[in-house]
């Protein structure tokens, strides 16, 4: 048996082995087809189900009985969900993008057998899912929630007992996870709620929440039976990782966090004042030197972002970093965003005390020159990842000592005007580098040229709004042993033209996602032959998943056209003009509904995408996954329903036809 399970030849020269071989697994134990499933994320067991009805019963048995499930790139119905999710005691993971889906799908989600729940994208929930999970999912380890009710909330607003719920239902929680807004929970209790939260609680993270909150949290005490003999104690003593984003960073704030959570060790805050703080209400000097006092920081992320007005951390200069460094020397990544009168000096006593520092990033960081980096080689420090997004003052001299940490994966110069060609022919040296973001910086197609020639490694490449390159940046790029780029953007780049996109086809690169938005250049051209590229010998843009054309003037009808199946079949987010193509974009969504499209100028982003992804089967032409949800089972290529589809009887006799399907 095992014999006739060997491939030696091709379909065409044996199709009597093929027939024999087909057989041959059809012969073996379903148990043991089921237990190598399982070894199968959820698109690969689906896509394995659509190739014959042996293997489809063999999936939905699996399914059955999978640990985990994880569906995070398309976003499905209920309807295409329940198939899928069968009764299942042995479900422990669930990980999936809710965008499509609501209250009604409670019970085909929630497991008491859970230990860890990811939902993503739950605008279409009220609050009435974290009820039902605090009364359900008792076992919860971990539980991750994203964008709670943002289209229910003026109809059915969140309640103070719907969290209340959540967090004395689950009491086994280690990790929590609320990526929404925390406002809707301003109640007398919030405070001692918290005292009621797992003691094994070492990771939280709270999408928004007001400081006054954040501050009557930290300060309650944990409510103990009376007579007691015992202290009240502290609420999340065991907490390890904690991220907010507030309305306003203050030495208050800091203080608090320092004072109370002993065992952090993970600490991120990000605030987006509506007004200029006062200096009451501001972060300075003093409170920066609170921020590690027990020095058991290993990550400190302190950003202010301009969501609403211009507005910095004007009260911390060098001082606050030279005495926040001297408590941190353990620290293994910082992130310091809006520090805009720290200069080279507080960021030279960062990188000569923190000897394990392996993270580095600035942003807004007006100050910064290349003195920063002019002796980085002196020390003893390994960077891997580097940002200095809007650093306008550094030249290619910073760069060129940037690149002595030779480990270095990640690389982020986005908005540093200066940065031109001789700082990439010093980051071609990176053997390692695998991102690199080279947004609105002063390169030349000459630039690219280096890039190609000496990097192998790299992954994913952004360029947009770097004004100067041309259609050659593509032979430039791909001349060399760069074959490998997955990611690429060249949005924003009024002299990018479709014979940009025809070289790219040429070459035939693995593109998983392609963003070329805004670029006027960009006609219906560029869709037809990315439709038509081959890429690992398939045909059909099929590595693409995401494709951004939002404002690119020329994108028709026609283009269109090609967007529909069989073409792009791994297409998951598509950014399109939406105003001028309102009837194209929607009969696109009926044709392709697990589609993410973006029509509003959103930016589209992969999350979840993973370098894993980017080998396909040779003879993958159609979306199976949509294929197996949507359309029913596939049948040598043709799928029911279809024009030259037969009924019942035809399709059982397809189905037991050996000679149709190779193994």
């Amino acid at each position: 048996m095992m014999e006739g399970m060997e491939i030696t030849e091709s379909p065409a020269e044996s199709p009597l082995r093929s027939s024999t071989t087909l057989m041959c697994i059809t012969e073996l134990p379903s148990a043991l087809i089921s237990t190598i499933m399982m070894k199968l994320d959820v698109i690969s067991l689906c896509s394995i189900a659509s190739t014959c009805r042996f293997f489809h019963g063999c999936a939905f048995h699996t399914l059955s009985f999978v640990p985990a499930f994880h569906l995070l790139d398309i976003a499905p119905t209920l309807d295409l969900l329940c198939p899928l999710l069968p009764r299942n005691p042995y479900l422990e993971s669930l990980k999936l993008d809710c965008d499509r889906l609501d209250d009604s799908s409670f019970k085909i989600l929630l497991r008491p057998s859970l230990s860890d729940l990811c939902l993503l994208n739950c605008k279409r929930f009220s609050g009435a899912l974290l009820y039902t999970i605090g009364g359900t999912c008792s076992q919860l380890r971990s539980l991750s929630i994203g964008s709670l009710a943002e289209q229910r909330r003026m109809q059915l607003p969140i309640s103070f007992s719907d969290l209340e719920k959540l967090i004395t239902g689950c009491s086994q929680l280690e990790s929590l996870c609320l990526s929404f807004d925390f406002s809707e929970f301003d109640h007398a209790r919030f405070g001692q709620l918290w005292g009621n939260a797992s003691e094994n609680l070492s990771a939280l993270k709270i999408g928004y929440i007001p400081m006054l909150m954040v501050l009557e949290m930290l300060n309650t005490r944990a409510v103990l039976p009376l007579r007691s003999p015992l202290t009240k104690p502290q609420i999340l003593q065991n907490l390890q990782k904690l991220c907010l984003s507030v309305d306003n960073i203050t030495d208050t704030l800091v203080g608090s966090i320092s004072l109370n959570l002993v065992s952090l060790i993970h600490l991120e805050l990000q605030d987006a004042p509506l007004i200029e703080p006062s200096a009451t209400h501001d972060l300075t000097n003093a409170g920066l030197q609170m921020i590690n006092q027990c020095g058991k920081l290993k990550h400190i992320s302190l950003i202010r972002s301009q969501d609403f007005v211009y507005t910095y951390f004007r009260r911390v200069n060098d001082l606050g970093v030279l005495l926040m460094a001297d408590t941190s020397s353990s620290l293994q990544s910082i992130y310091l965003g809006g520090f805009c009168r720290v200069t080279d000096t507080g960021y030279r006593a960062i990188l000569h005390s923190c000897h394990n520092l392996h993270k580095l990033k600035v942003s807004f960081g007006s100050q910064l020159t290349d003195l920063v980096f002019h002796d980085i080689s002196a020390t003893s420090l390994s960077l891997t990842h580097v940002s200095m997004r809007r650093c306008h003052l550094l030249t290619n001299l910073a760069i060129v000592g940037l690149t002595f940490n030779l480990n270095l994966t990640m690389v982020d110069l986005r908005e540093c005007w200066n940065v031109g060609d001789d700082g990439l022919l010093a980051i071609s040296s990176l053997s390692k580098l695998q991102i690199l973001l080279l947004d609105c910086t002063d390169i030349t197609d000459l630039g690219l040229s280096y890039l190609g020639g000496g990097l192998s490694s790299l992954v994913s490449l952004s360029v947009r709004g770097c004004k100067r390159l041309t259609d050659n940046c593509v032979c430039a790029l791909f001349g060399g042993s760069l074959k490998f780029l997955h990611v690429l953007d060249l949005s924003c780049n009024p002299n990018i033209s479709d014979d940009a996109i025809l070289m790219l086809t040429r070459i035939r690169v693995p593109l998983v996602e392609l963003k070329i938005r805004d670029c006027p250049l960009i006609s219906d051209t560029s869709v037809i032959a990315l439709a038509s590229m081959y890429s690992n010998d398939v045909r059909g843009g099929s590595s693409i998943q995401l494709l951004d054309l939002y404002e690119c003037r020329g994108i028709t009808q026609l283009a269109f056209r090609w967007l529909k199946k069989p073409y792009f079949p791994r297409l998951r987010w598509f950014g399109v003009t939406g105003s001028t193509n309102r009837d194209m974009v929607d009969a696109l969504l009926k044709c392709r509904p697990l589609l993410h499209v973006a029509s509003r100028g959103e930016e589209l982003g992969t999350s979840y995408w993973d370098t894993s992804c980017g080998c396909f089967g040779p003879e993958l032409e159609l979306d199976e996954l949509e294929q197996w949800l949507l359309d029913g089972e596939y049948v040598d290529g043709d799928v029911e329903g279809e024009e030259g589809g037969g009924g019942e009887e035809e399709e059982e006799e397809e189905y037991d036809d050996g000679d149709d399907y190779v193994i």
